[in-house]
Formats: structure tokens, C-alpha cells, sequence
């Protein structure tokens, strides 16, 4: 991770982490980085969730771009994977999203793409970031007619819907689907996408006021959706983040379905179409054991990468692999996508549904997952920075991991998107792995936080 850029862009609490100053110097920086060498007059997308602060950072991150010669199309609240989408749709020449996805309305994010539709590598977000440390300097203001236009698109939202539509290519006819829109950015989206492809829905977060994405709805809160499918006798349930490009479920008996099982349920699909690619899913190490064992036994590989949905595509690119994903949910399907999408993954896993004629508690049984502690440790950039160099504390893990012969694993990571030291304990044994994470969330505490 670089100075700003995190795993998935540049993050934090709008107003005081991620300023206006801040955004008009990505601006600047981003596009002469992206555009430098294009010899014509740059155009950029520029997309949203639903936060409160979208509208003051969108401002300054035009001005930025506008200063230095860039156009700006505006394409108002959209997805994520809509503006990665767009971009190559457009002919543009980068795009940028304003979203701090499933983080909670007080914090925002800027995260962009290249013209091809996917994120931009780390090397070429260093470069943003040594002009945004030398506040830009080097960069010509444009003056006069030179200085960039401002427009407004309002056909991003049916070009991508139409896109979904026809890679989702399924007849979703007799679903009785509640789909949870997180009050963010899916909800336009979704509500014209799925009635089309012919399942019955049920909306739910589909009011954004500014402050309530995620706000107890949405893809971090599946208690509210698991409930509202029992109650309602739904076939299933779907739940977005705040920017979509994230997508859980849960059955119609309220049971959840994360990444891995919807992973494995697409891949398994693709296998027997013969549309999975080098016969392998890329994962990130966070993918439970039970997911790693079932996918060997079906004969399908499974590459692990650090935790990211950017290093799981670099993967896949670089190999050819046409799926892969996290836990967390971003799926990423590459014969349709340059990101994480969703709304796409959804729709896949929806006409796997309608086309199997099962119920979606037979698909969410697939293999047995090995139980799972996860404890979240708020830690501000110093304390995640001791805790990377602290050998003491590094040596206390692998003990525990030791302790654990062979039956589990332990995993502790510094989040890329959030002030947390994430600490995973998985195994067969549900109370030791408990005992585990406990001991080491208290060494953490003693060590690195002073409690």
C-alpha cells in the first residue's frame, strides 16, 4: 500500500481524512499521469455512491482535473463495475469513483480505473501520490479555453443495466427474490435490472438520504435481509454494499451465503460448460479451508493471493483465469468484468438458481465450512505500522498458529480500507480456535495498544 492509496484507492473520513484539498490533487495528479501521453484533450468519467459528501468531493476532484485540461462527464450515482464498465463503453480515458463502498457514510473514497476498465497498478499510483506530495507541482494550469468543460451523462445507468442484462443472458422466471440495495448505489440498478430478467422482487434499502448507506442494511448487515427472507418466504435473499461491487446472499431459510459458496457455485458451473479457464478460482488467503478442500475434490485448482480484490485480478490476468474472488464477496467475473460486480455476480447466481430446480439451501450446502473466529481490533496508521514491525508479537502468532497442530490456521492482517488489525482464527475446533483469537487479540492490545 502506498501513502494514500490503500488496497481499493484512496479512503477515510471525508472532510478530515480525505479533504477537498486532497481530492483536487488526485485530480491534478490522476490526470496527468493517466493522460500525459495521449496528445489529445483527456476525458474523464466520474461516478458515485449515495454518501452526503459525493457532491463535495466530486466538486473538488473536477476542479482538480478541469485545472489542468481535463473534461469531466458526470454520470451522477452509479455502481462501481458501472463506471469500470463505462469507460471502455465511452472511449474514455480513465474513470474515477467516488465511494468508500461498504465503510460507513462518514467515510469516503476515491478509487480509479485506467481507460481499459480496470484499476490502475500500484506503480502508476505512486506516481499520483509524488504529486500529490510536491502539491502538484511540474503540472501545467490550463488558462483561457484550455481549461476543462463539465458534463453531465444521463445514459450510464441504461447502457450498464443493458450490459448486465445480456451477460447475465437468464430467464429468472418463478424467483420470488428480496434484494437488499444498502441504500447505496444498486438501488437505481437493481431495480431495473432484475424484474426484467423475470424474477419477482422484493426491494429493500432502496431510500438513500445521504447518511443512511449502510446504515444497518447492505451486505455488512445480513441479519436484517436473512430475517425479511424467512418472514417473507422468499426463495432467497441478495444484498449489495454501498457501491456494489460486493454481493452476499442468503438462502430461504435465512442461512448466509459468502464469497466462497458463491464462488464455488459459479465455478462448478463453469467447469461443466467448459467456461472455466485453466480449471481455477483465484481466492485470497482469508478463503476457509472447507472452501480450499471441496474445490480439489471437484478437481478444480485454487490460486490464494493477499487480501485485495486488485491482487485476485492481477492474478487472473496474468494467468487467464476467469474467476476468482473474496470471502467478503467481490466476485470477479473476467469474460464479463474488469472488476468485482455485484449486480453481474447476483445475476449469475440467480439464473444457477432458476436453472437448477433446486431450493437455494441445497446450493448453500455444497461442502461444510470450517468454523471461523473473526475478531476486528481498531488500530490507527501507527498502531497498524508497529504492529507490522513488532518481532515479539510476530513470534507470539506463529506459536499460536503452532498450538493448533496442523487443525486450523491463523491469519492477522492490517486492513487496507479501515483503522483495523484484522485477526482470523479458523479450524475444526470451534472452542479452541475461540481461545486462540482471544489470547492473541489481548497480546495485541498489551503490545500495540497499551491496554
Amino acid at each position: 500500500m502506498g501513502k494514500y492509496f490503500g488496497t481499493d484507492g484512496v479512503r477515510g473520513v471525508a472532510g478530515a481524512d480525505l479533504t477537498c484539498e486532497l481530492a483536487m490533487k488526485i485530480g491534478r495528479g490522476a490526470a496527468a499521469v493517466l493522460t500525459g501521453s495521449t496528445g489529445h484533450r483527456p476525458r474523464i468519467l466520474i461516478g458515485r455512491d449515495t454518501r452526503q459528501s459525493g457532491d463535495m468531493l466530486e466538486a473538488a476532484l473536477t476542479a482538480g482535473l478541469c485545472s489542468v485540461g481535463a473534461d469531466v462527464e458526470s454520470l451522477g450515482v452509479l455502481p462501481t463495475p458501472a463506471v469500470a464498465y463505462l469507460v471502455g463503453r465511452y472511449n474514455a480515458d480513465a474513470g474515477i469513483v467516488i465511494s468508500a463502498s461498504h465503510n460507513p457514510m462518514e467515510f469516503n473514497g476515491i478509487k480509479i480505473f485506467a481507460g481499459t476498465g480496470y484499476k490502475l497498478p500500484d506503480e502508476v499510483e505512486n506516481e499520483i501520490e509524488v504529486y500529490i506530495d510536491n502539491d502538484c507541482a511540474g503540472i501545467e494550469l490550463k488558462t483561457g479555453a484550455e481549461v476543462g468543460r463539465v458534463y453531465r451523462r444521463d445514459d450510464g445507468l441504461q447502457d450498464y443495466v443493458d450490459h448486465l442484462y445480456e451477460s447475465i443472458h437468464g430467464d429468472l422466471t418463478g424467483l420470488n427474490v428480496c434484494i437488499d440495495c444498502a441504500n447505496g448505489a444498486s438501488a437505481a440498478v437493481a431495480q431495473k435490472l432484475f424484474p426484467r430478467l423475470g424474477a419477482k422482487c422484493t426491494f429493500i434499502g432502496i431510500a438513500p438520504d445521504g447518511e443512511n448507506i449502510n446504515k444497518g442494511v447492505g451486505s455488512t448487515h445480513l441479519e436484517n435481509l436473512e430475517k425479511a427472507v424467512v418472514e417473507g418466504g422468499f426463495d432467497c435473499g441478495i444484498a449489495f454494499d454501498g457501491d456494489a461491487d460486493r454481493c452476499l446472499g442468503c438462502d430461504e431459510k435465512g442461512q448466509e451465503m459468502d464469497g466462497d459458496k458463491i464462488i464455488a457455485l459459479l465455478a462448478m458451473t463453469m467447469k461443466e460448460k467448459g467456461r472455466l479457464d485453466g480449471d481455477t478460482a483465484v481466492v485470497t488467503v482469508m478463503s476457509n479451508l472447507g472452501f480450499i478442500k471441496y474445490m480439489e475434490a471437484q478437481g478444480i485448482n485454487t490460486e490464494k493471493t493477499a487480501v485485495g480484490d486488485r491482487y485476485v485480478l492481477e492474478n487472473m490476468r496474468e494467468n487467464g483465469f476467469a474467476i476468482g474472488g473474496e470471502q467478503s464477496g467481490h466476485v470477479i467475473l473476467l469474460h464479463h468484468a474488469t472488476t468485482g460486480d455485484g449486480e453481474l455476480t447476483a445475476g449469475k447466481l440467480l439464473k444457477l438458481l432458476a436453472e437448477s430446480g433446486k431450493k437455494m439451501s441445497e446450493l448453500n450446502g455444497i461442502y461444510a465450512q470450517y468454523p471461523q473466529v473473526l475478531v476486528n481490533v481498531t488500530a490507527n496508521a501507527a498502531q497498524k505500522k508497529a504492529y507490522k514491525e513488532d518481532e515479539v508479537l510476530a513470534g507470539f502468532i506463529e506459536n499460536e498458529q503452532q498450538k493448533l497442530m496442523g487443525m486450523g490456521r491463523v491469519l492477522v492482517r492490517v486492513s487496507g480500507t479501515e483503522p483495523k488489525i484484522r485477526v482470523m482464527v479458523e479450524g475444526q475446533d470451534l472452542d479452541a480456535i475461540h481461545r486462540c483469537a482471544d489470547r492473541i487479540v489481548d497480546k495485541i492490545n498489551k503490545r500495540i495498544l497499551g491496554q
